[in-house]
């Protein structure tokens, strides 16, 4: 993550975190932040935000965190 936006491990530009939500550059909702994961949920799903501009980032070497249970599905986002 670069300021309030959210990037890929490989650097593309994701979304932009706002109040824990996640916007594509649209402004549609992506995502809730939960922890350290991000998962989408249905009822967060009507949420919207302004259009929003995304840079590509360096891809991170970290290593994927361990699986945890979670209210929601993590998205498919485009890597």
């Amino acid at each position: 993550m670069e300021g309030n936006n959210l990037h890929s491990r490989s650097g593309a530009f994701l979304g932009q975190l706002i109040n824990n939500k996640v916007y594509d550059a649209e402004g549609r909702y992506c995502a809730t932040v939960v922890g350290d994961r991000v998962v989408y949920r249905t009822i967060d799903s009507a949420a919207t935000a302004g259009v929003i501009e995304g840079t590509v980032v360096p891809a991170s070497v970290t290593p994927n965190r361990s699986g945890t249970s979670l209210w929601g599905r993590e998205p498919n986002f485009v890597d």
